[in-house]
């Protein structure tokens, strides 16, 4: 009997009909496995995952396999995306058992959830064998199984304990942690480390708040660089934009084509912000085609961003993708079909498997002839209609609230810098506009989801699929990534009610994931007891729980002018510091956040009766220091603390600049503003 039909997760339901005896995570598996007296397998992944459909492929969907696996275990089949907590708990077993981690994570454990062998991928041979191993190791050596899996616990309670020492996060370790990303980066390539590379985000946006406030050219030469060998590169979709999880190689050619949410928001967030400082061109078409992106291919109507697109097509890694020199002609004719063969890198040789190649920009197209934007644009258009006829990789469409969140504040800051950039002049406006109304109309569909679907008698729920929300509770990374959206969402709509709801998640946090020293747990005090809490401090592919709920206690201050917040991050952000300087690619929004917390972050409000096209509003978008807030509209507008007693002076616009709660004269003239912010 496979207990997954009923499931929410796209990834257990991509298990439901296989002759394994799944169960899904939950307490009548465990009580089974004590009743049946045998081990639990805990099988963890996520539905883009490519090895995930290896191994299922290989090893669950096989007859004699799931007769194994049903004779001698109780199987827990888990969505890593769905339960992080859960996910978090034993992939620390699995790295302290085999210095390395990964999906499919394949965790043996007692009945009491106890780990005592952990591992990866395996091989159907392997996989057999190693059933029938832990097997008969239950039956004839169950005291050592039991103290191996004792040990386990114990080492990973330490990894994950808090407490631990805490440092001022100031600006010589900040400056410590661009030294030390400095001498990390590929200076060949961009971004940092060798293959398999992934999109440093988080790392780069730091960079570019550490080079606001520093003036650090080497700063910004870092984030130029890695954003252009990124967008040029197989990891960005040439034709549809979104980029990829990350590339196989150094150098961003071949990527393993899963799409990420996550990683397109944050990506969104990079593109936008080095857009705004330096008004590059491909900056600006990258933010505009991401968040093109997320409105078309990851938003659905009613409901919020959906998870992630499929590495797999029918089985078959970069079946939709990727393309022959004869393919581009068959689609473009002779002339243009070597034009788009020159421009996109693809050979006869191939830079992928059997002669096929994956896209790349291999020249220019931002800063060139009109009527070459013109042919490349319509070469992009005919060969975007032919991919379209091609089978089209799975959408995860499950809703998880931590990567909405993260959605929502990405494309509120791309609305915000591409509206001091719109003009009619510009010979691509009409997609801009159609771009920032569709990318508009998703993010507050997201949001009025998160608020009235995700959000349960005052608590976060971590999922829905359909408009139906799930049972796993929300974690911490969920609480600060949603408080930050609607912090953000406060902003550009001038809505007291989202600040308010900022506020609710930010106190549940505060209450219920507080641990001691000023840090926090990843799950809350009255969540399911695992084996052991988890508290990780260090942002991976996205931002932890801990520098994702500063984020928003930093915003949410800014907003309200409310102290308790802002020391609750500063003391958090105290925990992180010990390790910002020593492992600056782990701690990037840790760091991203200090640089706003040194900066002030500035708190400006702009009364004005024209909060869209006031030169003011402009000006303080145009120019904000690092994470400041920004708010506009009418003097003392209900739930807007930032514009309450902000009287227009002599009838006119004014900018209220304040510092870290401490204010300067109010000013009327753009050049008086930009004076303040410099």
């Amino acid at each position: 009997m496979n207990r997954l039909a009923g499931a929410t997760s796209p990834y257990l339901l991509q298990h439901a009909d296989n002759p394994a005896d799944w169960w899904p995570w939950c307490d009548e598996a465990f009580a089974e496995a004590k009743r049946r007296d045998v081990p639990v397998l805990i099988s963890v992944g996520y539905a883009a995952c490519h090895w995930c459909h290896v191994m299922a492929h290989e090893s669950f969907e096989n007859e004699q396999v799931g007769a194994l696996m049903n004779a001698d275990f109780v199987s827990i089949k888990v969505d890593r995306e769905e339960r992080p907590d859960v996910d978090a708990v034993y992939m620390t077993a699995t790295q302290a058992m085999t210095g390395q981690g990964g999906w499919p994570m394949t965790v043996f454990a007692t009945p009491d959830g106890t780990p005592f062998f952990c591992g990866t991928y395996f091989p159907r041979a392997n996989f057999v064998r190693l059933l029938q191993s832990v097997a008969a190791a239950w039956r004839d050596q169950r005291e050592e199984v039991v103290r191996q899996g004792a040990a386990v616990v114990e080492a990973i309670g330490g990894a994950q304990a808090v407490g631990g020492p805490t440092a001022p996060l100031d600006a010589p370790l900040l400056d410590a942690a661009a030294a030390k990303l400095a001498g990390e980066y590929d200076a060949t390539n961009g971004g940092f480390g060798g293959a398999p590379k992934f999109p440093p985000h988080m790392s780069l946006l730091f960079l570019l708040r550490h080079h606001q406030r520093t003036g650090d050219p080497r700063s910004l030469e870092i984030v130029r660089h890695t954003a252009e060998g990124m967008a040029r590169g197989g990891i960005y979709d040439q034709l549809a934009g979104g980029f990829a999880r990350y590339s196989v190689d150094g150098h961003w050619t071949v990527p393993h084509f899963e799409k990420m949410l996550y990683d397109n928001a944050l990506l969104l967030r990079l593109y936008s912000q080095l857009w705004r400082l330096t008004g590059d061109p491909l900056a600006r078409r990258v933010a505009r085609d991401t968040a093109r992106f997320l409105a078309d291919e990851l938003h659905r109507p009613g409901d919020g961003f959906a998870s992630a697109l499929d590495a797999d097509t029918e089985g078959v890694e970069g079946l939709t993708y990727a393309w022959t020199p004869a393919q581009l002609v068959e689609v473009l004719g002779e002339d243009d079909g070597r034009f788009a063969a020159d421009l996109f890198a693809v050979t006869e040789e191939g830079t992928f498997e059997h002669g096929m190649s994956v896209l790349r920009l291999a020249r220019d197209v931002d800063d060139v002839a009109p009527e070459t934007r013109v042919r490349w644009q319509q070469v992009v258009g005919r060969l975007l209609t032919a991919r379209d006829t091609r089978p089209q990789p799975a959408r995860d469409d499950k809703v998880v609230a931590a990567w909405n969140g993260l959605a929502i504040t990405a494309i509120v800051e791309f609305q915000q810098v591409a509206a001091l950039y719109a003009s009619p002049q510009d010979e691509d406006a009409n997609l801009m506009e159609g771009v920032t109304i569709v990318a508009d109309g998703a993010m507050r569909d997201a949001a009025e989801h998160l608020a009235s679907v995700h959000l349960v008698g005052g608590r976060l729920r971590r999922v829905s699929r359909g408009g139906v929300v799930g049972e796993p509770a929300g974690v911490l990374e969920d609480y600060g990534c949603v408080a930050e959206a609607f912090c953000a969402l406060h902003q550009l709509t001038g809505e007291g009610r989202w600040l308010t709801l900022a506020g609710g998640l930010l106190d549940t946090a505060l209450e219920h994931f507080a641990a001691p020293g000023g840090a926090f747990y990843d799950t809350a005090d009255d969540a399911e007891r695992l084996v052991t809490r988890p508290a990780d401090p260090t942002d991976n592919a996205t931002p932890s729980g801990r520098s994702a709920l500063i984020a928003g206690l930093v915003a949410y201050a800014a907003l309200t002018g409310e102290t308790r917040y802002r020391e609750a991050a500063e003391v958090a952000l105290g925990t992180v510091a010990p390790i910002v300087g020593q492992h600056a690619r782990f701690t990037g929004y840790a760091a991203t956040v200090g640089e706003a917390l040194l900066s002030g972050p500035y708190e400006i409000a702009v009364a004005t009766d024209d909060p869209i096209g006031d030169p003011l509003v402009a000006a303080a978008h145009r120019h904000a220091p690092p994470g400041a807030v920004v708010v506009a509209g009418r003097p003392d507008q209900p739930g807007v603390p930032l514009l309450a007693d902000r009287p227009l002076v002599d009838g006119r616009s004014a900018a209220y600049v304040c510092r870290g709660f401490v204010c300067q004269r109010p000013v009327t003239t753009v050049e008086e503003l930009v004076a303040e912010l410099g």
